[in-house]
């Protein structure tokens, strides 16, 4: 299936390497259609932003690494999230194939979305700094 231009889709998000992402993605069986979900670690982003862009994720499920190419401007793709950024200082990690899971540590970046949550103690309660500051 080609795409053209006009097809380019306007609402995905500036995924690069070292961001663990969710890739929804229908899958046909059948008659029946179903969203899969994969989520893992994006290695690589190849071709652009253009029309045959794809960006490689992989994840480990055990002991078995497991990598997907997905072409971002697919029909097939429903939408892609990050879940978090990671701050990678190479465009190809493709190191990261031969490092065991608990090695790899790449420093986390806090997403703008992201807001930040109020403190909680140990019963569940929200500090409230102002009202300790009152007494």
């Amino acid at each position: 299936m080609l795409i053209k231009k006009e097809q380019l889709k306007k609402d995905l998000p500036d995924i690069r390497p070292g961001d663990i992402v969710k890739v929804h993605q229908k899958i046909k069986e059948g008659d029946k259609t179903r969203i899969q979900i994969f989520e893992g670690l994006t290695i690589a982003r190849k071709h652009g932003k253009g029309i045959e862009a794809t960006i490689t994720v992989r994840r480990t499920t055990g002991s078995v690494g497991v990598e997907r190419i997905f072409p971002i401007h697919s029909p097939a793709i429903e939408k892609m999230e990050i879940v978090e950024r990671r701050k990678a200082r190479r465009s190809k990690l493709y190191y990261l194939r031969k490092t065991k899971k608990r090695k790899i540590r790449l420093k986390r970046k806090e997403l703008p979305e992201q807001t930040k949550k109020p403190k909680q103690d140990n019963k569940g309660k929200i500090e409230n700094k102002d009202k300790e500051k009152a007494k």
